[in-house]
């Protein structure tokens, strides 16, 4: 079984899908947008400060 045959079995589990629904409310919520929008732009730039 690939990982992503493991994922899509997982998110049809009752707890995948209240994790789905997380995820999707969580993407919509601006602040969590641009948490993920400054991680993308480090990714893109290559600048990586730990």
């Amino acid at each position: 079984m690939t990982l992503i045959d493991r994922i899509k079995s997982y998110l049809r589990t009752p707890s995948g899908r209240r994790n789905m629904e997380k995820a999707k409310a969580m993407a919509r919520d601006p602040r969590h947008q641009q948490k993920a929008r400054q991680l993308l732009s480090r990714f893109r730039t290559g600048h990586t400060h730990r």
